[in-house]
């Protein structure tokens, strides 16, 4: 048996560990076959030498981690125990590129690999189509990456829009005229905009057109040039609106699909024009397609459970479907 004791040096030792050592019992669950104990600044872990030397590899790397970015929780735990690409990129500062300044002045940056690579793919493609479930962040990165690009002037416009698809409502039920029977539809992604752009700058540009949001049925018939145009909740979008949308694209624009194939409101699933785009334009230079998972899913870490919880019953299903006499 070996025996290793990890010093905390300037680290405040109930932050990093959390409250009643909640983050070290996080820590712990990935390495079950060694004896963690904690007292004070230090850290006494007694194992197998094979497991202790890895297990303080990565404590060592998350303490960096902390150091780097001042945070941690559960979620940032499980990327950096979990999944290796994120572990690389935290390394190398990656994650240290801040996209713009939130209203609160809180910086907003990508927070996962994914994200990461929507930010990056934007620069090299003019169509990027980000699936994957909800809470990874697809949108929220989306409509920051265009007011950075509307701040920088390297567009003149931003266009957000969705297909107004009820999940589960009534449209014509919904009080109010038209704007205001719509305005549920749209108020994801006026949050996010509130998030990021000062009340009376998002108020001024929304009455002059230099940011729109409108359902996806008014883009009929425009052309978007020197505009970065994102399409939300993609997956309700039929395969000729999602048509209709792509080949509005002009000169000097940027466009971003989202969407979560899991959560198709369509009457046939099989109508989405989500499903067909990522099939037949991946593979095309100047497209981008991204495959977000739970990895990437940065709510409540409930959600993360939630989401896999419904892709193993939906496997369940779909083998006991397969599986049925004929």
């Amino acid at each position: 048996m070996t025996e290793v004791v990890i010093f905390l040096e300037d680290i405040d030792p109930v932050v990093f560990l959390g409250t009643n050592n909640s983050l070290l019992d996080k820590i712990r669950s990935f390495f079950p076959k060694i004896k963690i104990l904690s007292r004070g600044n230090e850290i006494k872990c007694i194992g197998e030498e094979n497991e202790i030397t890895l297990f303080a590899e990565k404590f060592n790397d998350l303490i960096e981690y902390y150091r780097k970015y001042n945070r941690l929780d559960e979620q940032d735990i499980e990327k950096y125990f979990l999944d290796a690409d994120h572990m690389k990129s935290a390394s190398n500062g990656d994650f240290e590129q801040i996209l713009i300044f939130g209203t609160s002045g809180k910086p907003i940056r990508a927070r996962t690999i994914n994200q990461l690579r929507l930010v990056n793919d934007y620069r090299k493609n003019d169509l990027i189509i980000a699936e994957g479930p909800a809470g990874t962040g697809k949108t929220y990165t989306s409509i920051a990456l265009a007011v950075k690009a509307l701040k920088e002037r390297e567009v003149k416009k931003i266009v957000l829009t969705r297909p107004a698809v009820e999940a589960g409502e009534r449209l014509g039920f919904l009080p109010g005229d038209m704007k205001e029977k719509l305005d549920p539809y749209l108020q994801p992604l006026y949050d996010a905009l509130h998030d990021m752009l000062p009340y009376k700058k998002l108020e001024t540009w929304l009455e002059d057109g230099t940011v729109q949001i409108a359902p996806l049925a008014f883009m009929r018939g425009r052309t978007l040039e020197n505009a970065f145009v994102i399409l939300d909740e993609a997956q309700n979008a039929t395969v000729n609106q999602l048509k209709m949308f792509l080949t509005r694209m002009g000169v000097c624009s940027k466009f971003v699909m989202t969407g979560d194939s899991t959560q198709i409101d369509l009457n046939r699933k099989t109508d989405s024009g989500l499903l067909q785009a990522m099939r037949i334009l991946t593979g095309i230079e100047g497209v981008s397609v991204i495959k977000f998972d739970e990895r990437d899913i940065i709510r409540h870490k409930l959600v993360k459970k939630i989401v896999k919880a419904y892709e193993e019953e939906e496997k369940t299903t779909t083998n006991s479907n397969n599986n049925k006499p004929e």
